[in-house]
């Protein structure tokens, strides 16, 4: 299988993939009655409503303003049985967990734990060599910002991507250190800060640190810093190989590539792969929640609850991401955050897709609008005529929220 749909199956946040998928049913079922919906309700549940005829089996969105909160659902949760997306539905947010990692990062900077400029060799000695590749040429920044050169180790799992492979994959055992041998064996795609590209390695990394800096794992360290102090009930970092997702959740789906040789790949019909081994994704995408909690996480990183006015700023400093410009055009990267231009200005956010999940986001700079989209497949394909959107197939939908 061919580096960009690996990547792109995997965590990345790159455009979805778009293939055929089931009916609409469901449609609409957010709204209770019309007397008890607001023009921002209706609104949002259009958009939603959309998603289904781009072919997303269930969709659940979640969005703050400062007149209101609003959450509608469309579609299927499980798809098999016909029922509707539970409104406190959990799911896999994929490489939304890359700004929980960052933070506690930062939050350990602010403690003077660790410094950015550190080297990856000074807290993971002799980890991080291979051909091109030095671990003391390589900083705690850079990490964070995707601009380490250091190749994807997900390249290094072709079986994960396969229908055949998938389940066997989840029964194997893998540690953050032969993850990263993984992405070693493989040349660098830059000298360390001459380029920019998203690698789910960097963050594999950043785990380690936090673990050697706390003695503590990243898992134990986010949920101490973060989901305990903000009472996010919803939000787990599993480990051990903890492949069920706490109840109730909606049923992930992947349609695994069949063929890749045309122009568009070919993908087969859809598999459920709701249990999914942590370990694999680690620190790069592991992490379940809710749209509630991931909302209130965002609201709270930028209302500076989280971080120090320094770090925040660190965080927020971004670099351009051309890598991520097919589904965000002019997308810059910061520390574990995406900076997009969207119609009324910058927003922030930072999405993730793993097998069956995909997760989108997006917080004003001032704070005042948030939203949270959760998909329970990772593969979208429209239905019948419905034409390819350009770029991300969720943008309108963020951009109506927040914009509005």
């Amino acid at each position: 299988m061919n580096r960009r749909v690996n990547t792109l199956i995997a965590l990345t946040i790159l455009p979805a993939v778009l293939v055929a998928c089931n009916d609409k049913g469901g449609a609409g079922e957010g709204l209770e009655s019309p007397e008890e919906t607001s023009a921002a309700q209706v609104a949002l549940q259009a958009d939603a409503d959309a998603l289904l005829d781009l072919g997303a089996p269930g969709v659940l969105v979640h969005l703050v303003t400062p007149d209101e909160e609003v959450t509608v659902r469309a579609g299927y949760g499980d798809t098999e049985a016909g029922t509707g997306v539970p409104w406190d539905a959990r799911f896999r947010i994929g490489s939304f967990t890359k700004p929980f990692v960052a933070t506690v990062v930062l939050q350990l900077v602010g403690e003077g734990e660790l410094s950015l400029e550190d080297s990856v060799e000074d807290w993971l000695p002799g980890l991080v060599q291979g051909e091109g590749i030095d671990g003391s040429a390589i900083t705690v920044h850079q990490l964070l910002q995707q601009t380490s050169g250091l190749p994807e180790y997900l390249l290094g799992l072709p079986d994960l991507f396969t229908q055949e492979g998938f389940g066997p994959a989840q029964e194997a055992e893998y540690t953050a250190e032969e993850l990263v041998a993984l992405a070693v064996a493989q040349p660098p795609y830059f000298a360390p800060g001459e380029g920019w590209q998203y690698s789910n390695t960097n963050y594999v990394l950043a785990g380690m640190i936090i673990e050697k800096v706390t003695g503590n794992s990243w898992q134990d360290e986010v949920t101490r810093r973060i989901v305990e102090p903000l009472g996010l009930t919803g939000t787990t970092a599993p480990t051990g190989g903890d492949q069920e997702i706490p109840e109730p959740h909606v049923t992930g789906w992947t349609r695994f590539a069949v063929d890749v040789t045309g122009e568009q790949p070919v993908f087969g019909d859809p598999v459920d792969t709701t249990l999914l081994n942590p370990d694999l994704p680690g620190a790069a995408g592991s992490v379940i929640s809710t749209t509630k909690d991931t909302n209130i996480f965002l609201r709270e990183l930028l209302g500076g609850r989280l971080l120090g006015e320094s770090e925040l700023a660190l965080m927020l400093d971004s670099v351009p991401a051309e890598g991520l410009h097919a589904a965000w055009p002019d997308a810059e990267y910061g520390l574990g955050i995406m900076r997009l231009p969207m119609a009324c200005g910058d927003i922030l956010s930072h999405g993730g897709d793993i097998q069956g999940f995909m997760t989108r986001n997006g917080i004003t700079e001032d704070g005042t609008r948030s939203v949270v989209v959760s998909v329970n497949t990772n593969m979208l394909v429209p239905e019948g005529d419905t034409p390819l959107p350009e770029g991300d197939a969720t943008r309108a939908l963020i951009e109506n929220a927040l914009c509005s």
